[in-house]
């Protein structure tokens, strides 16, 4: 099985005692100190890493602009970010990018080997391990999963990488009730302690996208005090779901 991590960290007294400890796992480790020398090392070979430990803050390439380019080439490897930056809306913007998991500076040793172990022994999430249709309609949208386009009222519509995901799992999953937690482990492929707002950002996301009133969804329905239920056809069902505390915040 391989298990050689890329990591990409400028603070040189970082990135060095990271590759110590993870080779001490025995795990192979390859340090680089910018973005496009990791990039180039992905393209070059997709498949020689298992892993990617990304800082955020590098010279001329920031950690965010070398995750979208490698998810906009189509490639899943898991990443694990390593930033000081600590705002939720930092850690949104990473997941959203397409990170596995975030971990803030300063970090324990333990912890990060522990995570990164785990994304280097796990399978990448598979929010389509249901039967998913490649093309999917509802309300005024047509989502074309294998073609990676998105329509509503006919216009083209932009979705990262992660939205779709978890729109896929939805459909996948379409009337169940799914806890933030089922979520965030299946779409993201993290613990749920670290930010379970991550969720209930992605689903404003979503109904923006796809409600015609977003404060009156149809589709994304909350369900107090358990998480999100997907209805493709308002229409065809009876629902009374009472809206969260996070959503009346919104």
């Amino acid at each position: 099985m391989n298990k050689k991590v890329l990591i990409v960290e400028d603070e040189a007294h970082i990135g060095i005692g990271i590759k110590f400890n993870c080779e001490a796992e025995g795990l192979e480790a390859t340090l680089v100190e910018d973005g496009p020398s990791a990039l180039k090392l992905i393209a070059d070979e997709p498949d020689e890493f298992c892993a990617v430990i990304l800082d955020i803050m590098l010279p001329d390439m920031s950690g965010y602009a070398v995750l979208e380019e490698i998810r906009a080439r189509g490639i899943q490897i898991p990443v694990l970010i390593l930033s000081a930056r600590t705002l939720t809306e930092d850690k949104v913007r990473g997941f959203d990018a397409g990170a596995d998991q975030y971990l803030t500076k300063p970090f324990e040793l333990p912890e990060l080997i522990s995570r990164v172990k785990s994304l280097v022994n796990r399978r990448k999430p598979e929010p389509a391990t249901l039967p998913t249709p490649d093309v999917f309609a509802f309300g005024n949208a047509r989502i074309d999963f294998k073609r990676h386009e998105v329509t509503v009222d006919g216009e083209l519509l932009e979705l990262t990488t992660k939205e779709l995901d978890l729109l896929r799992f939805f459909v996948a999953r379409e009337g169940q009730v799914l806890s933030r937690s089922d979520l965030l482990d299946n779409v993201w492929g993290v613990d749920s302690s670290p930010i379970t707002r991550t969720v209930d950002n992605f689903i404003v996301r979503l109904r923006r996208y796809f409600e015609i009133d977003p404060a009156n969804p149809q589709h994304f329905l909350s369900v107090r005090g358990v998480g999100y239920r997907f209805v493709a056809d308002p229409n065809g069902e009876e629902h009374d779901e009472s809206k969260t505390e996070d959503d009346e915040n919104e």
